[in-house]
């Protein structure tokens, strides 16, 4: 269920995600929202996050075994399988594992589908949600977001909430809330990786 950005409603309430509160660990609620919005940190997430975007800006489009939502000129999700870059194990391990925490379900009985959002500047992400499947949780681990590249903006009904993300935090929510990410305002392209958690 894709549509334009531009058919979002004025932002109320803007998240910072920073400090010491993106350390690896429990997940925690966010913000002020009714809707159920964790986030969650990766140990060792500036080497892992290195390593991911060197990978990446060394790929070409065949590298990519599909692209999918042609949308505003690009290809918003890029998938491949995740032993084409080691570095996303650590992140994938990670979101089971959170995800396994606030769904209150064991790691071993949850799937991990995931994707690659490169956004170059003047990009966005149209809004949409993920509720096509089975998905109990959805969500995105940030990678290289250079600073003004874009917010996430979430709508909870009559509230809009943007979150400023920040490299090495995951942001998990509801499959379907509607979301969308804010043009790429900066001269460098912006990595992410999003996330689906389904049964197993």
């Amino acid at each position: 269920m894709k549509q334009p950005i531009a058919d979002a409603q004025e932002a109320m309430r803007r998240i910072a995600l920073g400090g010491s509160e993106s350390a690896a660990g429990v997940p925690s609620r966010v913000g002020w929202s009714s809707a159920d919005i964790h986030r969650c940190g990766l140990e060792d997430a500036e080497r892992i996050n290195t390593a991911i975007a060197t990978a990446v800006s060394g790929m070409q489009e065949d590298d990519f075994e599909r692209r999918t939502h042609f949308v505003g000129g690009r290809f918003e999700n890029l998938y491949l399988e995740r032993t084409r870059i080691p570095a996303l194990a650590p992140v994938l391990d990670q979101a089971i594992a959170c995800a396994a925490f606030i769904l209150g379900r064991l790691p071993g009985r949850l799937r991990c589908g995931f994707w690659l959002n490169l956004t170059g500047p003047g990009q966005g992400t149209s809004k949409h949600t993920h509720d096509e499947h089975d998905e109990l949780l959805s969500g995105v681990y940030y990678v290289d977001i250079p600073p003004d590249s874009g917010d996430l903006i979430l709508y909870d009904g009559p509230s809009t909430i943007r979150i400023e993300p920040q490299p090495g935090s995951f942001i998990f929510f509801p499959p379907h809330l509607p979301h969308a990410v804010e043009i790429n305002r900066s001269a460098l392209p912006r990595l992410s990786i999003g996330i689906n958690i389904g049964p197993r």
